[in-house]
């Protein structure tokens, strides 16, 4: 077992190109899912079509500038027509139109139900959310008093926030580690082993009196040791460029490590059952896609589970994925204990015992 081991970490140095693939595309992909996915919707353009021109609607113009002017979600053109303004809002010229309409003002006097049309652009759903939650509150500041009163008449709600603001780069850093895991797991688990049968190294093996767990557990502690590597070091890097607070916090690091051996060694075992019958080595190669949609999207590492359609969550429960970017997360932007994350042990323990006794089980010591 220790020989297997030994052989596949030389091989492993042996190729630089293959280390350094298998530790930067992971990080890159933090770094630009990141930042792509993260930041607020920004710099949109709002047509503005005045046909009342008074003091009311002036004042409602006022504060589009100011919204222009500090969060810049969107900057704002004049249109006297309202015909050419739908015809650049489906043109893809502007991404919105704010209508006021004639005779607001005096609505807006009289108190007689004043009404404001937002015409959107909703091919693009966070544009348009960004766009609604921004004219919403626009208009939520327009209708406040000039004057508050002392003792408020209505409720007020206000927002704690238990933790510090996290951003989406950071929400997607145990993502990123569990798909850097995931590659070095299909390059050095059953994979390598196919890749034996192909060149006819298998058959050394075979003539061996080593037994099948023997045989097993020496393929999967070579992928395992790789796989860490992997994991470790860009979970160390990637919460250096994420901004995790106190990243280096020895028992923090303890425990993110014990999640990340515990997490190789469960895929490195599926991965293993799943090859464990495989001859063509373009075989692993075409299931790589396919194992990381089916595997990485339905986790929540991207998007939150919740979200999901029903059959969507239920290849979410029993995928090993979720468990780890769950025990990832209350570790790192949590910064919390074992208590937390007990279940997500518990399961990744208990999916490589089982993986790890059916590939053996499957596994043939014939040609």
């Amino acid at each position: 077992m220790l020989a297997i081991l030994e052989r596949e970490l030389r091989r492993f140095r042996r190729s630089p190109a293959l280390v350094v693939m298998s530790l930067i595309f992971p990080l890159m992909q933090l770094i630009v899912l990141g930042y792509a996915f993260g930041g607020q919707v920004r710099n949109l353009k709002l047509a503005i079509v005045d046909q009342d021109r008074r003091l009311p609607a002036v004042k409602l113009r006022e504060l589009t500038t100011a919204v222009t002017a500090n969060a810049r979600t969107f900057e704002t053109i004049d249109y006297a027509d309202s015909g050419q303004a739908l015809n650049d809002l489906r043109n893809g010229v502007i991404n919105g139109v704010l209508t006021i309409p004639a005779g607001f003002s005096e609505r807006v006097l009289d108190r007689n139900e004043p009404q404001l049309a937002l015409i959107q652009d909703n091919t693009d759903g966070f544009v348009s959310s960004a766009m609604i939650s921004s004219v919403t509150g626009l208009v939520a500041a327009y209708n406040e008093p000039a004057l508050e009163s002392r003792v408020a008449a209505t409720p007020r709600l206000d927002i704690v926030e238990v933790y510090p603001y996290v951003p989406y780069v950071q929400y997607l850093l145990p993502g990123s580690t569990v798909m850097s895991i995931f590659m070095m797991v299909m390059i050095g688990g059953g994979i390598i082993f196919i890749d034996d049968k192909a060149r006819g190294l298998h058959e050394g093996y075979l003539v061996t009196p080593v037994t099948k767990l023997e045989l097993i557990l020496g393929f999967n502690l070579s992928g395992t040791v790789k796989a860490v590597m992997a994991g470790t070091v860009l979970m160390t890097l990637g919460s250096v460029i994420a901004g995790i607070p106190n990243p280096f916090e020895p028992m923090r690091m303890l425990r993110v490590f014990v999640v990340i051996c515990l997490a190789s060694v469960a895929l490195v075992s599926m991965m293993f059952l799943l090859m464990v019958r495989v001859t063509d080595p373009l075989t692993p190669r075409a299931m790589f896609g396919v194992l990381n949609t089916l595997l990485f999207f339905p986790s929540g590492a991207v998007y939150p589970q919740q979200a999901f359609p029903a059959w969507m969550q239920v290849i979410a429960k029993i995928d090993p994925f979720t468990y780890i970017v769950h025990a990832l997360k209350s570790l790192m932007l949590k910064n919390t204990g074992f208590g937390a994350i007990s279940f997500d042990i518990l399961y990744l323990a208990c999916f490589t015992i089982i993986s790890m006794t059916a590939a053996t089980l499957l596994f043939r010591r014939t040609l």
